[in-house]
């Protein structure tokens, strides 16, 4: 793969992160931590993971009753 192709899938990655981002906010719930991972990204070959974090036990009710 080479670096623009890997570059592109952050930026993929990216734009899905803002994404979910923005369709939490509309279900009311923020997860403080949503982001890539880091280390996911550290790679010569990046392969970017989504990192959802850790939430309250509210929010993760929330997030719950959001996807039902």
């Amino acid at each position: 793969m080479d670096a623009q192709h890997s570059a592109r899938g952050v930026e993929e990655a990216e734009d899905t992160v803002n994404e979910l981002r923005a369709a939490l906010l509309v279900a009311g719930i923020t997860l403080p931590s949503l982001g890539l991972d880091p280390g996911s990204l550290a790679r010569e070959t990046p392969c970017p993971l989504v990192e959802l974090g850790r939430c309250s036990v509210e929010t993760a009710r929330r997030l719950a009753e959001a996807l039902r």
